[in-house]
């Protein structure tokens, strides 16, 4: 019974760890694709470790679930896991993992539903504010222009995305910049940045005395911007990129001494301007490749003993 403790004592050592070492390291704003490959890595190298923790626990507390984990093993194999010296923790330990597990489940689906309900929202907000004409069909990629003397634009999602401009965004925004735009809201739109923000979300909302979920969710946050001002840079250039940044935030406040909600965007138009250098492609392929191998290691520690069984 000491590969499931192993396991536990593993991810709780990746879930303090890791996020330090991604905290410090100085290519993340560089390159926040990796960076985001790499915060996803973590948190399923911890969730691994939990569910083949569970599932070995349970396997030692009930013969029916040892009965199906080690249907095909020999007996070597399953005497090398000791199972049958087992205390009362336990079924403890393997009912606890579960209940986490449906718990993160439903924090998902919370999140999930959660998200198409605020879409349809805005969808009906919007048919009313910009209704079709007689006759009009709804268009993948329609620019919708609103009435507002606030500038903003925002991508709604959905069978048929648009991306929603109000009138004052329209008269900041110059040239390219609202093109600029659209390329960054696509590529959320692309890379399903959807699905990142409500699987972090759901983690973070429900385990919310876990740091490393918290922090999870709030990188992700903040990479998949810097991600998608990165797609919009390389088509359209940096410097049109953060002017339109600029343009959509100015009236905000979010350039002002009191930090806002939106206190990232001043770091995000300082880091387009600065145009830091990217890594180089094998030091990306590298660093990829290390993030990859984390979530390998539980896998490793679940299965010594019966590789050493079987040797």
């Amino acid at each position: 019974m000491m590969v499931p403790a192993a396991l536990l004592l593993l991810g709780a050592l990746a879930a303090v760890v890791a996020p330090r070492l991604l905290a410090r390291a100085d290519w993340a704003d560089r390159e926040p694709v990796v960076a985001l490959w790499a915060w996803q890595c973590v948190v399923a190298a911890v969730l691994l470790c939990c569910a083949l923790s569970m599932t070995l626990s349970a396997a030692a507390a009930w013969q029916a679930v040892r009965g199906h984990v080690f249907a095909a093993a020999p007996h070597a194999v399953v005497d090398a896991y000791a199972l049958r010296a087992t205390g009362p923790w336990a079924a403890a330990t393997a009912v606890t993992l579960a209940c986490a597990g449906v718990w993160s489940g439903a924090m998902l689906v919370r999140e999930v539903v959660r998200a198409r309900a605020n879409r349809r929202r805005h969808r009906a907000e919007l048919l009313v504010q910009a209704p079709l004409l007689p006759g009009e069909e709804p268009a993948n990629g329609r620019l919708v222009v609103l009435e507002g003397e606030r500038a903003d634009a925002w991508w709604l999602s959905g069978a048929a995305p648009r991306l929603v401009v109000t009138t004052a965004a329209l008269r900041r925004l110059k040239g390219r910049q609202l093109d600029a735009v659209l390329a960054h809201e696509q590529g959320h739109a692309q890379a399903r940045h959807d699905w990142l923000l409500h699987c972090s979300g759901a983690l973070a909302g429900g385990f919310p005395q876990v740091p490393v979920f918290a922090a999870f969710r709030d990188e992700m946050h903040r990479l998949v911007e810097l991600s998608a001002d990165d797609m919009a840079s390389r088509r359209h250039g940096r410097l049109t990129t953060a002017l339109a940044l600029v343009e959509l935030n100015e009236d905000r406040g979010v350039f002002g001494p009191s930090p806002t909600a939106q206190g990232h965007v001043p770091q995000r138009v300082h880091r387009l301007l600065s145009a830091p250098d990217r890594l180089t492609a094998v030091r990306r392929l590298g660093l990829t490749a290390t993030a990859t191998l984390v979530p390998v290691v539980p896998v490793l520690v679940a299965f010594v003993p019966g590789l050493r069984a079987l040797g």
